[in-house]
């Protein structure tokens, strides 16, 4: 009889894999057959040879073990859901607002990718580096940059020739200029957000042709309707 008990559990495990309405069923549905099977087992057990309480505990705890990460599971999902949503509502917000972000990130679409470098002074070298999302080095470029500020664009291939996948990619910028001095290149940009992007795992504000991450806005001004 404890055999059948064990079998499901196991069952019960087993269920973790199903969509959540179908793990709900299954458990409610198992959950029935242990205690239709225990109080069975308690009726008709040898009075001289009793279950062992030790192993029933064992088997109800995993039991009901198995029923609380389902659980938490459907409550995880619940709450990534309603984050995402409170994410994507706060994008939507941002339209119209003139922002201050964080250029150092970019998102790469249809080939290209657009960064807004502003160095303190002209720099007649320049080393341009793009890293993927695990700052990895996919390109490099030696170029010049002149004094102000000026748009960057990388059409997406890496130093290998090859074409990289459509994502997020910062930009390192080492600057000198004619003596040999370092020359510090800002890489944050400014604007009013034209549109919001919300077809990827996260919300990507437009400026003009350059997208920007959500997570990169570092401050907010007022609605240019508003003025």
């Amino acid at each position: 009889m404890t055999s059948g008990i064990s079998g499901l559990a196991s069952t019960a495990s087993a269920t973790s894999a199903a969509s959540k309405s179908g793990n709900a069923t299954e458990i409610a549905s198992n959950f029935t057959q242990f205690l239709t099977l225990l109080t069975t087992q308690l009726k008709n057990q040898n009075p001289l040879d009793p279950m062992d309480t030790n192993q029933f505990t064992q088997q109800l705890v995993q039991f009901a073990g198995v029923e609380q990460q389902l659980k938490t599971n459907d409550r995880l999902d619940n709450i990534l859901t309603a984050s995402q949503s409170a994410s994507s509502a706060t994008a939507t917000s941002y339209i119209g607002k003139t922002i201050t972000a964080s250029g150092a990130s970019s998102q790469l679409s249809g080939g290209s990718a657009a960064w807004t470098l502003t160095p303190a002074r002209a720099a007649s070298k320049a080393v341009i580096t793009i890293l993927d999302s695990k700052s990895n080095v996919v390109a490099t470029q030696a170029t010049s940059l002149a004094a102000g500020s000026q748009a960057y664009t990388w059409n997406g291939k890496t130093s290998a020739g090859l074409t990289a996948p459509d994502g997020t990619y910062s930009i390192k910028v080492s600057a000198t200029d004619a003596t040999g001095s370092t020359v510090a290149v800002d890489t944050s940009l400014s604007g009013t957000v034209d549109e919001v992007d919300l077809s990827g795992s996260s919300p990507v504000l437009l400026i003009g042709s350059q997208k920007v991450p959500l997570s990169s806005v570092q401050t907010i001004g007022l609605s240019t309707s508003g003025a």
